[in-house]
């Protein structure tokens, strides 16, 4: 009897439920220390598994940060997607509200992506930069579908570069409010609104 209650214990989480919370593990270790300075064994001691059931799920540490990134980087993406057929302006407040509340919800997950792009190795800044060609890509779409910014959106080289930056400028911002800006989310939201509209502006 008490063999089976501590196999039904073993087995309380799923295969995605265990993933998910080595991940969650990996995303506060990596956010609060370079990559080269989180070990393996730390992710498998604070979640409490072995270390060769870590590897099981994500055979190197390269796999397991990058695994990591792609799950943040799939958050904000989902969280940020545009509603086709509103405006651009009229979303783009209630867009970042969303992506504030995330921002503050999962700091540790934040911090972690945006250190991939420092990481030495270049696999793991692929999947950083891929992660922002994501969000790049997001955004010109829905400012495509805007008639108020035209057709073209995604080939004109300004609007480009000019979400490329904004992406980078919005990334500064919250990373230094997380590092505790005296400014409110309020504020900070309004403040990337209007760094994004002044660019966009023709």
């Amino acid at each position: 009897m008490a063999g089976r209650q501590g196999e039904r214990a073993r087995r309380r989480l799923s295969t995605e439920e265990r993933r998910e919370q080595l991940l969650s593990v990996g995303a506060r270790l990596f956010s609060e220390s370079p990559y080269d300075e989180v070990w393996i064994e730390q992710v498998a001691e604070i979640a409490g598994v072995s270390r060769g059931l870590l590897y099981h799920y994500f055979p190197t540490k390269r796999d397991f940060f990058a695994a990591v990134v792609e799950r943040e980087s799939g958050r904000m993406l989902a969280m940020t997607a545009a509603v086709p057929g509103i405006p651009v302006r009229e979303q783009l407040t209630a867009g970042l509200d969303t992506y504030l509340e995330y921002v503050s919800a999962h700091a540790h997950g934040y911090r972690a992506f945006h250190r991939a792009d420092a990481a030495g190795d270049q696999s793991v800044r692929k999947v950083y930069q891929r992660a922002l060609a994501a969000q790049e890509r997001q955004i010109l779409a829905a400012l495509a579908a805007d008639p108020e910014f035209g057709d073209q959106a995604e080939e004109r080289p300004d609007l480009r570069l000019a979400v490329r930056g904004w992406l980078a400028f919005t990334t500064a911002v919250c990373l230094e409010w997380l590092r505790g800006s005296d400014l409110s989310r309020e504020q900070v939201r309004d403040l990337c609104a209007r760094a994004l509209l002044g660019v966009l502006r023709p």
